[in-house]
Formats: C-alpha cells, sequence, structure tokens
C-alpha cells in the first residue's frame, strides 16, 4: 500500500501542475491588451493558438512527475480513490476549484487513456458544488446616474480607454445615443433615479476587436449590451457600434466563435455575470467561450446527465439526410446533436478516421469566424441502454460496430462527438418563406465566403452540411473535406478542343488531388433551383476561380479578416460629426 506521504505529493503535483497552467495561461491572456493596442493580429492569433494547446502541454509535463511519485500505484484505482480525496481537501475554498478539478481528470484520463472514469477515482462531479461561490460584485465596476445618461457612457469609454487614444470619441458617444434615443429608450425606463451601469472591468478580446460588456439596471428590469471597439490600424480606436440584448449579447458569444482571450482571474465570478445576461446560453458554452473549454466540457457532460436522468424520452437518428462518413443521434427534449465516424465510409469518401478526426482538430484551433460550430469530443462515453431506440441501434451496428460496446444496462460509445443542434439547411428551406429564402441564401453565401477568408476551404459545400441557428445565422458542421483555402489550386474548366471532347462523358483535362473547380459548384444545389436562383442574385462570385484566388492572395499576403459578431448594418458611420 502506498504510504500517505506518496499520496499527499502526488496530489501537491498535480495541483501544482494546475497552478503552473493557470499561470501560464494568464500570461498569455494578459498579453492581448498590449497586443491589440499594437495591431499584432498574427500574435492574437498564435496567442490563441497557444492557449488551446496550453493544457495538452501542461498535462504532458506532469505526467513524468506523477509516474515517478506513484510508481508500481499508477494504475491503482484504491491509490486514486485516496488521492482524489486528498485533492479535494487541498483544494477546499480554492476561487478557481472547478478549474483544478478539471486539470486533475485531465491528469486521470492521460494515465488511463480516458478509461474507468468514475466519480470515486476522478471529478466527474465536484464535492463543493458545480461553481464557487463567486461575488460577482468585484468583477464589475457600477456607474450611478449623477447626470446625463450621455456623461455615463462618456466615462465608461474613458475609464476602458487603451494607451492609444480614441479616434473621436465625442462621435462615438454620439453615435452611442442615437441608438439609446431610437431603441433603448422603448424597453428601458431611463427616467429612473436608480439607473446604473454595471461592466464587466476586463475587456474581452478575439480576432481584431476588444469588447467592453455589461448591463443597465433600471429598478427591477436590466438591458445587457456590448460595445464593440475596433483598431483603425493608424494608431487610435473607435466604437464601431453598441448592441443591445440577450440575443445579440449571446451572438457575440456564440459557439461557432472563438474563444475570446479576458483577464479574469476568477473565471466563475465572470461566468456567472455573463450568464444574468444571457440566460438562455448554457453556463457550459460561457466556459468555453472564455478560454476554458475543456472546463466547458466537464460542466457540459454534468448538465447532460443530470438532463438524461430527469427526461425518458429516446435516442433516435438525427433528421436531415444521413451522412457519408458521420452518423448522427439526438435526443428529442435536448437541444445537442453527438455524432460518431462510421466504420467505412460511403463511395466517394476515401479517408480514415484518423484523418477525420485531424479535421475535427483542425477546426478547433481556427478561427471559427462564427461559421463553424465549436464540438466537445468525448473518448468512451456511457449511456443508458434502454434510451437508444431500435431504429438507432440498428443503425448504430450497421454503420460503427467497433464503436459500440454493451455493458449490462450501459452502452459505452467509445469516439463521439458532442455539438448544439441546429436545423438543416435543406430542410429549413423547405418551408421557409420568400424573405426567409433571400435571408438564409445571403447567410449561406456569406459562410463559404468568411470561412474562405478565414483560410478554410469547407470542400463539400451541399446545403444539408449546414445549420440555421436559432438567430438565424448559416453555420458549417460537416468537416470531413475541409482543408485550408492556401492548399486549394482553383482552376477554371478550359473549353473542349474539338467536339469529340466537348461530347465526353469523361474530363478532357488533367486533374490534380488538390485541383478544384468553382465552375462545378451549383452542383451542390441539385434539386433546390429556388434556392440557387435567389444564390446566384447574391453570391455569383463564387462560381469564378478568380474569387478564390483573390482570397489565396490575401491570405497568403498575411492580412487577418476582420470577422463581425454584428450584422454590418449596425456599424456606426465614422464619418458624421459629433
Amino acid at each position: 500500500m502506498a504510504t500517505d506521504q506518496r499520496k499527499e505529493r502526488f496530489a501537491r503535483t498535480i495541483l501544482n501542475g494546475f497552478e503552473a497552467f493557470f499561470a501560464e495561461f494568464q500570461n498569455i491572456t494578459l498579453a492581448a491588451r498590449t497586443r491589440f493596442e499594437n495591431a499584432d493580429w498574427h500574435g492574437l492569433q498564435e496567442s490563441s493558438l497557444r492557449r488551446i494547446d496550453l493544457r495538452k502541454q501542461k498535462t504532458s509535463e506532469i505526467i513524468q512527475y506523477v509516474e515517478l511519485i506513484a510508481g508500481e500505484h499508477l494504475k491503482d484505482f484504491e491509490f486514486w480513490h485516496e488521492v482524489r480525496a486528498i485533492y479535494a481537501r487541498m483544494i477546499e475554498g480554492h476561487n478557481n476549484f472547478e478549474i483544478a478539478e478539471t486539470f486533475y481528470n485531465s491528469v486521470f484520463c492521460a494515465v488511463f487513456k480516458h478509461r474507468k472514469i468514475r466519480n470515486d477515482y476522478a471529478f466527474v462531479f465536484s464535492p463543493q458544488g458545480d461553481m464557487p461561490p463567486a461575488d460577482v460584485s468585484a468583477v464589475y465596476r457600477s456607474y450611478s446616474r449623477q447626470d446625463s445618461m450621455q456623461s455615463i457612457w462618456t466615462r465608461v469609454l474613458q475609464d476602458y480607454a487603451f494607451d492609444i487614444p480614441y479616434e473621436d470619441l465625442q462621435r462615438d458617444v454620439a453615435n452611442i445615443m442615437k441608438v439609446v434615443d431610437s431603441y433603448l429608450v422603448k424597453e428601458l425606463d431611463l427616467s429612473s433615479g436608480d439607473l446604473r451601469f454595471d461592466v464587466l472591468d476586463r475587456h474581452f478580446f478575439r480576432n481584431k476587436g476588444a469588447y467592453i460588456v455589461g448591463r443597465i439596471i433600471s429598478g427591477e428590469d436590466s438591458m445587457p449590451f456590448v460595445l464593440p471597439i475596433l483598431h483603425n490600424e493608424n494608431g487610435a480606436v473607435y466604437v464601431d457600434t453598441v448592441l443591445f440584448g440577450a440575443d445579440k449579447l449571446s451572438v457575440v458569444f456564440s459557439f461557432t466563435r472563438s474563444y475570446f482571450l479576458v483577464d479574469a482571474r476568477i473565471p466563475s465570478a465572470y461566468v456567472l455575470f455573463l450568464q444574468q445576461l444571457m440566460p438562455a446560453k448554457p453556463i457550459s458554452e460561457i466556459y468555453s467561450a472564455m478560454g476554458y473549454n475543456k472546463h466547458g466540457k466537464t460542466y457540459y457532460h454534468r448538465c447532460a446527465y443530470r438532463h438524461m436522468t430527469s427526461t425518458t424520452d429516446k435516442f433516435i437518428v438525427a433528421p436531415g439526410i444521413k451522412g457519408m462518413v458521420m452518423s448522427v443521434f439526438t435526443l428529442p427534449s435536448y437541444d445537442f446533436v453527438f455524432k460518431i465516424i462510421k466504420d467505412r465510409f460511403t463511395p466517394p469518401k476515401d479517408m480514415t478516421r484518423e484523418q477525420v478526426k485531424e479535421k475535427y482538430a483542425l477546426v478547433k484551433r481556427s478561427d471559427r469566424a462564427g461559421r463553424m460550430a465549436d464540438t466537445q469530443e468525448f473518448t468512451n462515453l456511457a449511456f443508458a441502454r434502454e434510451r437508444f431506440s431500435d431504429e438507432l441501434m440498428d443503425e448504430l451496428y450497421k454503420v460503427a460496430p467497433s464503436l459500440i460496446d454493451e455493458h449490462g444496462k450501459a452502452l459505452i460509445i467509445r469516439h463521439v462527438y458532442v455539438e448544439r443542434r441546429m436545423t438543416p439547411l435543406n430542410l429549413y428551406l423547405q418551408d421557409c418563406n420568400e424573405e426567409q429564402l433571400h435571408d438564409v441564401m445571403d447567410e449561406y453565401g456569406n459562410a463559404i465566403k468568411q470561412l474562405a477568408a478565414a483560410n478554410i476551404f469547407p470542400g463539400d459545400m451541399l446545403l444539408k452540411n449546414f445549420g440555421v441557428t436559432r438567430h438565424g445565422r448559416v453555420v458549417f458542421y460537416d468537416y470531413d473535406e475541409i482543408q485550408p483555402l492556401t492548399e486549394c489550386n482553383f482552376r477554371q474548366i478550359p473549353p473542349p478542343r474539338n467536339e469529340e471532347e466537348e461530347f465526353s462523358d469523361q474530363p478532357w483535362y488533367s486533374v490534380g488531388p488538390n485541383d478544384i473547380f468553382p465552375e462545378e459548384f451549383p452542383l451542390f444545389f441539385s434539386g433546390n433551383q429556388r434556392a440557387r436562383k435567389v444564390f446566384d442574385e447574391i453570391h455569383s462570385d463564387i462560381y469564378e476561380a478568380s474569387f478564390w484566388q483573390g482570397l489565396q492572395e490575401q491570405v497568403r499576403s498575411g492580412y487577418v479578416e476582420s470577422f463581425f459578431p454584428y450584422r454590418r448594418k449596425f456599424r456606426f458611420d465614422r464619418g458624421e460629426a459629433a
């Protein structure tokens, strides 16, 4: 039996590993403000990637020490059971105990290869509850009404100023006041004497923007707001717009966007405040949006377990056209879908399971530009077998028997991705009216173009591979054919040289492995000419090789595209005088 001292050292080593991880996470994040002020967009991208890779790096570093300390007890579950209790005592009352528990889980999973994940040995659930009892008031500044509304906005912008000047502060405040006068006065009583602003004390950085987030409180009513601050790259910043309401804020924090860099020393306090602003947003997604995606996964799993145990409906095959590479199932009462990689792919798909996993990893590390859904990846995920419909079990055993294990009442799926459920675009088009058709096809084209500007070519652009969110945004979610745009060779189909070539059922020209012919893209609309007609009116430029070649030149030149989490129509006119 391992000594108590060894278990103590073992637990302390994991905790030290967490503290080192969290400190490095914060250091990377702290540099975001300076990078923004210097318009160092490549530096911000590199910072985001470093943070995504950091947990795996720190876990790998700590493994060598825990292996040495544990010795022959490394795979002893009784040893881990006792270490878990020691670790729990060490982090009792810790400001960030929930993230420390998830780090412990990462070490456990690295040792056991994601097997035997039980609450006896790891923190499937927390003895301290889901979140620390954070003092939310400690992470925001309050502005009470002393004089005019305009003066409050001015004070906020001055207090959240950067080490570079505003382009025109008075103009920005005047633009904000126009939205206040035209919209906010209808939604909130602004004459209240106890009106106040609560503003989170740190900026949120992502892509080429900085965001100030807060709420306006009037009596018992409140209104969330966000101020996107952009850099004019000439040494000044400006307010691009003001967004009011939970829905608009939810899009800013969407699961389709890259993670923010925000200096939150106690992340749970920020999460709780943001959840008050966006009650419909899952807490797991807010953690992920702040860069704590691994803990977002932990929190998601806990909520998923509670949902499963409080409902009785059965898992079913997800509605829509079945994919060639993935099989998708869902629970009617649940807002997420589960995706597994088939054992064999339907021709002409020709790739391996590992290659598909690499595509999903590429998405995780890319700027998703608001156009690709974030996913949570699980290994050896356990379900109640009785909750699976007969049709779904037949499907799973037919397409992916290597991933399915039945143990008594449990069904174990060896590898699965989980993502937010959306309405497949092809199904959405069946019932939409003309206005919705125009909007969604414009969104579809914008999604393709914005992914390309982020150096992602979607590959298979069939309508079924895109979904429509509750906010009406079109999002890509079929990743098996994505590749960096710069690796593609966009070509124009050469004209036939004679009548024999013109009427041949085979290409009369050579086709390389990375050759792509945009003239063939209309084939993606097969069977829906109504949608194609609208798309051609708005986005026919994607049928031209020169369009894609121009985007490639832009990416190769080092230009970083701006991706706005709001409609361009909301952007302020910077030409107006204050």
